[in-house]
């Protein structure tokens, strides 16, 4: 997600969901076996990715309850969950994706909002009030260049649909993620903030389509799924101040649950020495950066 503002952006109320009920036989049911799943770790993604060689991915979705952060006066800090295809390959130069974000302000209050993007176009605001504890559904829907977005809140029964046409799209791959967003100057100057302790989150009724037509979860054989750390190692902040070490947040998916549909994502916090070179703006880099396992 990445924010084009050099200002603090300014945060709608957001939200969206599936029922209550709904989401928690899912999450609740019995786990099934994990999927056989290649772990990575990158600058600001926590959750899973599902992509195949010479497989196109058609449609993406699932649904996830909004969380209540835990903010600390003084602190802005920052979380958005969302699904979208795209952006996986370290090639990869668009990313189709829509969700929720949660935020913590300087003040100490916690921030909720609904947005879509495009990358690598800016993040949208969708205008439509989400609070903590709202159920979250959402799709994207790519066909040629043409991108349809939805999100529904079951708890206020509200629902959003955006169709758009994309100059270019990426389908290679599709995610259900939970990431610390990114502030840039442009496309290509962006840095990570920090993490805002949401919790968990946890993803249910997880599912993806492929071009061809065929549906399944994370954990479907038609295709291969990589478990995406969130980590302290690569990070980039825009607000440390001077070299010693700072606690800053990290996230770690669960293994697969429900037969490859749902998953939990958790924060953490771990001590990571700061660098003055972290403080300079134009020591920004690329957001979404994935750092794979050797081959």
């Amino acid at each position: 997600m990445l924010k084009f503002s050099i200002s603090r952006p300014k945060h709608n109320l957001v939200r969206m969901r599936l029922p209550i009920g709904l989401l928690v036989a899912a999450v609740c049911g019995a786990a099934a076996p994990a999927a056989l799943a290649d772990t990575v770790t990158s600058s600001n993604w926590a959750g899973y990715a599902v992509h195949r060689t010479g497989l196109a991915f058609k449609k993406v979705s699932a649904a996830w309850t909004q969380p209540r952060a835990t903010c600390t006066p003084g602190r802005q800090t920052y979380s958005a969950i969302w699904v979208g295809l795209g952006g996986y390959n370290e090639s990869s130069n668009a990313l189709e994706q829509i969700g929720s974000e949660v935020d913590c302000t300087a003040s100490g209050n916690a921030a909720s909002s609904v947005w879509y993007e495009l990358v690598p176009a800016a993040s949208q605001n969708i205008r439509m009030r989400v609070r903590p504890g709202d159920g979250m559904y959402a799709t994207v829907t790519v066909t040629g260049n043409t991108v349809v977005l939805t999100l529904l809140d079951s708890t206020t029964h509200r629902s959003f649909k955006k169709t758009l046409h994309a100059s270019e799209v990426d389908v290679s791959s599709a995610e259900w993620i939970v990431e610390a967003p990114s502030d840039c100057i442009n496309a290509n100057t962006c840095q990570t903030l920090p993490l805002a302790d949401f919790g968990s989150a946890t993803f249910a009724f997880a599912s993806a389509q492929s071009v061809a037509g065929h549906l399944g979860t994370i954990s479907d054989a038609t295709w291969d799924s990589s478990k995406i750390r969130l980590t302290a190692s690569g990070r980039r902040f825009v607000s440390y101040n001077g070299s010693s070490p700072t606690l800053v947040g990290v996230a770690n998916p669960s293994a697969l649950a429900s037969r490859g549909s749902s998953f939990k994502v958790t924060y953490a916090t771990v001590t990571a020495q700061s660098s003055p070179f972290l403080t300079q703006r134009a020591s920004v880099a690329r957001a979404g950066h994935l750092v794979h396992p050797a081959r």
